[in-house]
């Protein structure tokens, strides 16, 4: 079998020319390996001559197997003689001429595009920093304290904020009582801000079994139009007080909930947890911003099998993460739910899955420039490292290992380690304005206290602009 190769911009085609004599011995390999298949009387089953077989089905009967095969062969044996050539999708496969002589046919693929590498190495980039303060560590030791809390019941004071209180209420206007507005054996936490205004600071003040009328008006942008701005009572009635009992920060605390032995030694390892997360948040952030101030300055044009490949695959890793999330929903559920499809999801992405594969495509040929890969030595030691991870010396570990598994730990030390050059080349360049650095913790605690509001309890209670109505007529649902 003879072959020609034709480059084109952005894919390679093979016109193959099979002799009529090899193409006799595909046609004799498909009829041993198929005629099994045929039941033809008088002879037992895959013991009929290949011609009668085909003066009952015809002269063509084992034309698809046998080219199915040939053309396999052909393209495999040029791909391994063409070492250079990096299909992306599969081929696409045409018979040009069947005759007597012989059979021609071409096989096309779109190939891995060339990039063209911009400056890569000397560039400026901002530097991500995440410097760890007192109160970061005292919020920590905060949350850990918290995890060990207990609720206590209160009966000989009233209530007061922080407390968790239930109530009874039933809210009207006017003297008429709306839809949703009452609820029973309800749990609120008094400055948690979940009920409209002005509600939670007069339930402050009440003790266990107090009745009271709270006089309180509906914001102007409530969500329900006949409640908007008006002037409403709701009659309440306290049935219980608890406070949450969060425990000292002593030696004792630390030795009972801890490996450490003092609050010393805990507060350090705190710190140190902390900033190490921060480290490596920094340092995986600057990376990022490097590699796309990298990607930016080169060009290359992406196959659009390639971005389609890329959006199946972060389809894939979606469905997969929705079946973690939500057992026993199937994702096409999800979308139907939200008036979405698979269509969607990938348009939405598009740009998404064009930059990463654009990032992949320039990281690859930067290694292959700078000709990137790691040492025998880099190499054992992290089959080392892995190795005593699992608690196997080095050797029993590599004799666990496929070529396969071998090739991508190698693959992943590769990027690592062109992420690292590439990183010591760079010039991460601190940020010099300092109201920046003041207003960025600012906006930060916003968040934090934006997304404390929303998990406080948004099913059990009002949000902050909703009124005990609309919690009532939830809880009833």
């Amino acid at each position: 079998m003879e072959y020609k190769t034709e480059r084109q911009k952005g894919s390679v085609k093979f016109l193959f020319s099979v002799p009529q004599s090899e193409w006799e011995e595909e046609i004799n390999s498909a009829y041993i390996k198929t005629r099994g298949k045929y039941n033809i009387s008088g002879f037992r089953r895959g013991k009929a001559p290949r011609k009668f077989i085909e003066s009952l089905y015809g002269p063509t009967v084992f034309f698809d197997d046998a080219f199915n095969s040939c053309a396999s062969k052909a393209y495999a044996t040029a791909l391994k003689e063409n070492e250079d050539v990096e299909p992306v999708d599969e081929p696409k496969v045409d018979i040009e001429k069947f005759g007597e002589d012989a059979l021609t046919f071409t096989v096309e693929v779109t190939v891995k595009p060339e990039v063209t590498l911009g400056e890569y190495k000397g560039l400026t980039v901002p530097k991500a920093e995440y410097p760890v303060s007192e109160k970061d560590i005292d919020d920590e030791i905060m949350r850990s304290r918290q995890a060990k809390s207990r609720m206590i019941e209160v009966t000989d004071r009233e209530a007061r904020d922080g407390d968790t209180v239930t109530i009874d209420y039933s809210g009207s206007v006017d003297g008429v009582k709306f839809n949703g507005g009452t609820a029973e054996k309800q749990e609120l936490t008094l400055g948690s801000k979940s009920f409209i205004p002005g509600f939670e600071e007069q339930v402050a003040g009440m003790k266990i079994g107090e009745q009271k009328d709270l006089k309180v008006k509906f914001p102007d942008d409530y969500h329900a139009e006949d409640l908007k701005g008006k002037d409403a009572v709701f009659a309440v009635t306290l049935h219980g007080i608890k406070f949450r009992e969060v425990p000292e920060l002593t030696d004792e605390f630390v030795k009972d909930t801890t490996k450490f032995e003092t609050v010393e030694e805990y507060r350090a390892d705190v710190s140190k947890r902390l900033n190490d997360n921060a480290t490596r948040r920094a340092d995986n952030e600057n990376k990022t911003n490097m590699l796309d101030a990298i990607v930016e300055k080169a060009s290359v044009e992406i196959p659009e099998c390639m971005i389609e490949n890329e959006l199946e695959y972060m389809l894939q890793e979606f469905e997969y993460r929705f079946s973690q999330m939500y057992r026993g929903m199937k994702l096409d559920d999800y979308f139907k739910y939200t008036n979405s499809s698979r269509e969607d999801f990938k348009k939405d992405r598009k740009a998404e899955a064009e930059k990463n594969v654009k990032t992949r495509l320039v990281l690859e040929q930067i290694i292959k420039t700078d000709k990137i890969e790691p040492t025998e030595e880099e190499l054992d030691a992290r089959l080392s490292e892995i190795a005593s991870s699992m608690g196997k010396t080095a050797e029993e570990y590599k004799g666990t290992l496929s070529t396969r598994q071998l090739t991508h730990i190698k693959s992943d030390m590769t990027v690592e380690k062109a992420l690292n050059e590439l990183a010591a080349a760079t010039v991460f360049s601190a940020k010099e304005k300092k109201a920046d650095k003041a207003e960025k913790p600012a906006k930060t605690a916003a968040s934090k206290q934006t997304a404390a509001k929303q998990n406080s309890g948004a099913e059990k209670k009002p949000a902050a602009k909703k009124s005990a109505s609309k919690q009532s007529a939830d809880k009833k649902d």
